[in-house]
């Protein structure tokens, strides 16, 4: 039984739909393995356990007497910290929120809820979901299930974690300057933040609200690149509370065509700001090389413009020098002295003709950035220029995740699947960014890497 835990929520799901597995058996054995790791991973801090179970006995029961049931009914899944969910806190990694139950789920969440998925518990995330590792003062630190010495990533590490390590089928995440694709990298499994406008925040820590709302994304965190595919399709579209949600169509990924030949696919390894490890530079040239051998047409070089990712993003942060930040602390009833945060973003606003130049400056780089789509149906990338830091330091030099925060400036859709690993043993993931509103082509060409190169590999923890 406990090898279900190291499947697809697609399969599972299938699985419980055909009666080959129950929701109940497959709850017990996330629970079994949640005991076994969490203890060391720290990636769960909160949960439902007696609840959970309850609701996997209710799913089987309507299965049973073939009732109506939805996409994922069953099959159990971790939920983000930074969401707001009725059954669990959510105190978003701050002090203030602590013990807070919300009255209503987030919009994704109740949609995967919906569809049947049945919630465990949290998984932590750094405050306010704005650092690159996953620490906190109210749950403290999380480990990488490859290696306990190092970080998973932020700010979805601990989704990523607990997926990676096989105590959930899947999790909500989000993605601001690279926080679903960074954790999927350090992590080994897939993720994907979709295009700007594709999910609505509402509920979540970072909502849909200023100028830089745009950067923030809701997406998907599994195992493998189908379950991506899947969940996407269930939390996708307006929700009348998002207004930056427009009804655009949602197309599933189809694989029925087994060439690429009319795919024109362009990758790189250095972004002229940080070069990728040779390890990283590695795996992505072989995956460019999976992609060759279906029959894409790909070429070496990088977008026009991506190098100025690096110096925009912060600018664009820091804009108001951290008012929104504060003011987000100050709802959340945490003071600015409780509250790491303020060391960074406590910094002096921008002037009027400064703030004017930064908003020019990023129409600029979205407009210099999408001429590469002249030429290119996708790309192909690093997520990360290392591979997971260590705890005692967490993170790498900024312009190390450049290559992150370069499409939440564009706003593009990216999807990060696992395409090798460091001589160390740290999972390697790469990412295949598309144009706007083809995620359905990023999950396409990550598929072929993933059945070439293997994807997901379970830790030894």
């Amino acid at each position: 039984m406990t090898d279900w835990v190291w499947e697809s929520a697609t399969s599972c799901a299938t699985a419980i739909r055909e009666g080959t597995l129950s929701s109940r058996e497959l709850v017990e054995a996330c629970w079994e393995r949640i005991d076994q790791v969490n203890p060391r991973l720290n990636a769960l801090i909160a949960e439902r356990r007696e609840a959970s179970l309850a609701d996997a006995r209710e799913a089987d029961r309507m299965l049973a007497r073939e009732q109506s049931v939805g996409p994922l009914c069953g099959v159990p899944m971790s939920l983000k910290d930074s969401f707001d969910c009725s059954v669990l806190p959510a105190t978003w990694g701050t002090r203030g929120r602590v013990g807070f139950v919300p009255s209503r789920d987030a919009t994704a969440v109740s949609r995967v809820r919906s569809a049947g998925a049945i919630v465990l518990g949290k998984t932590n995330t750094p405050e306010l979901t704005l650092s690159f590792h996953t620490a906190n003062r109210v749950f403290g630190a999380t480990a990488n299930p490859y290696s306990l010495e190092h970080t998973p990533g932020g700010s979805s590490g601990g989704s990523a974690a607990l997926v990676a390590a096989g105590g959930s089928c899947f999790d909500l995440g989000t993605d601001t300057g690279g926080s679903i694709r960074l954790p999927a990298h350090f992590c080994g499994v897939a993720g994907l933040r979709p295009t700007s406008g594709r999910v609505p925040r509402t509920g979540h820590a970072i909502g849909p609200c200023g100028p830089i709302e745009a950067l923030t994304q809701v997406g998907p965190i599994a195992r493998r690149v189908e379950d991506l595919d899947l969940i996407l399709g269930l939390i996708a579209g307006p929700d009348g509370s998002d207004l930056a949600i427009p009804p655009v169509p949602w197309q599933t990924a189809r694989l029925e065509d087994a060439s690429g030949a009319a795919l024109r696919v362009q990758f790189h390894v250095d972004n002229g700001v940080c070069p990728a490890s040779a390890e990283i530079a590695r795996v992505v040239r072989e995956s460019a090389r999976v992609l060759a051998d279906r029959g894409v047409h790909v070429d070496e070089g990088r977008p026009v413009g991506i190098a100025r990712a690096a110096s925009l993003f912060p600018r664009l942060m820091l804009y108001d020098g951290g008012e929104w930040v504060h003011r987000l602390l100050e709802s959340c009833g945490t003071a600015l002295d409780e509250s790491p945060l303020r060391h960074f973003y406590s910094q002096l606003p921008a002037s009027g003709q400064e703030l004017l130049e930064c908003f020019d400056d990023w129409e600029q780089y979205r407009r210099e950035m999408s001429a590469v789509w002249k030429h290119a149906d996708a790309l192909l990338c690093p997520v990360n220029a290392q591979v997971a830091a260590t705890l005692e330091q967490p993170e790498h030099s900024f312009e190390a995740y450049s290559y992150t925060m370069a499409f939440n400036l564009t706003g593009w859709p990216a999807v990060v699947v696992r395409a090798g690993c460091s001589q160390a043993g740290l999972p390697i993931g790469v990412q295949i960014v598309a144009p706007p509103w083809r995620e359905d082509l990023c999950l396409h060409l990550a598929r072929w890497i993933e059945e070439s190169l293997g994807g997901y590999v379970p830790p030894t923890l």
